[in-house]
Parts: C-alpha cells; structure tokens; sequence
C-alpha cells in the first residue's frame, strides 16, 4: 500500500468512523443534521488529502511520527481523542434520539458548515506553508527542524490550532446540539493548553524560535493573545 493511499484511506475512514458512532448515538438513520455532518466532513477530509498529497515527507510524519513526542502531548491528544467521541455521542442523543436542545434552522446547520470549512482552510493553509507540521508536539532533529515565518505565521504563532477551534465550535451548529457544547469546549480549552505547551517548548528547543516569538507576538488569535 502506498503511501498516498494510506494516508487518504486514514482520512476517510476517521470521518466514516465518527459519523457511525454519532447515527448508532441517534438510533436512527433519517437524522438531517447527521448527513450534513457526514457530507462535510468528507469534503475536508478531501481537502485533507489533496492539499498534501506533494509533500510525501510531511505525509509520512502526519501517518506515523517520528520519536521524540512529549508526553503531555500524548495526554492531551489521548483527553482531545475521548473528548471528541463524547461529541458524537451526546449530539447523537441530543439531536437525534430525544431532542433536549430546541430544534435548529438550517441556516444554523449552514452557518456550522462554513464555520467548519473555514476553520479547515486555515488548518489546511498552515500547514501547507510549514512543512514540519507534525500531529505531535515534538522536535524533529532529524529532518532538520527549522522555524516556520512566513504565511499565516507572520500573524500568530500557532494558526493550525486556531484553525482547528474555529472548526471545533461549528460543530454544535451542524449536529444543532447545544449540550454537545460542553465537550467542545473542553477541547478547546485543552488545544489552549497545547497551545502554552508547545510554544514553550519551542522556544526552549528549536533554534530561532525565540527570536521568532519576538517578531510575532501573538500565539493564537490575531491582536489579542
């Protein structure tokens, strides 16, 4: 199997897989707000795909990376992980089995799908930009780590993590679940702590990065933090 096609056929699969968990949460398969959800995270996930597929070193690190991950890191990716299936979970039966939140409009839903696509643009363009952008939090010495400035990291420090927010919030909007909320707020706080962690990290461990911190002060949202 080639590197390309593991690396789609694990794109695929993960939005198949979450969107299974969230219609058996519904107990039903004529869940509206389900098949939106269904629909949009394929687009990404070809948008994950086809905006990488050039880059076979950065898909390699994106579908095994290398040693070195801190392991705060791999706590927090283990909570995020959980957290995000305690989504599916709640919206499912929330929105789909015994409607505790008011039904939404679909205006809403649209909203949650642009928030989600926009969100995964700026993911997406990050990540084209900085070619050691890895799923973990780690060092890499051995493809010569070097500080990423150009593009959207003349803005903010960490534009993938906002980018990850943005489409984490739109969620809600989509599954038209409020308590599925309260799990993707606590992802959210949790990518602000990765956020902490891993610029301090860098700018203890890669070279230039503290100079870097200097030039573009804020971390993660443009003019404010």
């Amino acid at each position: 199997m080639t590197l390309k096609i593991k690396f789609a056929l694990n794109a695929f699969i993960s939005s198949l897989a979450f969107s299974i968990i969230l219609f058996i949460s519904a107990g039903r398969i004529d869940y509206p707000q389900g098949w939106i959800y269904l629909f949009t995270t394929l687009v990404t996930a070809f948008m994950n795909v086809v905006t990488i597929q050039s880059d076979s070193e950065l898909m390699s690190e994106r579908t095994k990376a290398g040693e070195g991950t801190k392991p705060w890191d791999k706590v927090i990716l283990g909570l995020s992980f959980l957290l995000f299936i305690a989504t599916m979970v709640i919206a499912g039966l929330d929105s789909g089995r015994y409607q505790w939140s008011s039904p939404a409009g679909r205006s809403v839903n649209a909203a949650g799908v642009c928030l989600m696509i926009a969100g995964q643009i700026i993911f997406l363009s990050a990540r084209k930009k900085n070619k050691f952008f890895s799923t973990v939090v780690r060092i890499q010495k051995e493809l010569g780590h070097t500080v990423c400035d150009s593009g959207l990291y003349k803005v903010v420090r960490h534009p993938g993590y906002l980018g990850m927010m943005i489409s984490s919030v739109g969620i809600p909007f989509i599954l038209g679940s409020v308590w599925s909320s309260v799990p993707v707020v606590a992802s959210i706080i949790l990518l602000l702590v990765r956020t902490i962690l891993e610029d301090k990290t860098l700018i203890e461990e890669l070279e230039g990065y503290a100079e870097y911190a200097k030039k573009t002060r804020r971390k993660l949202i443009p003019w404010v933090w």
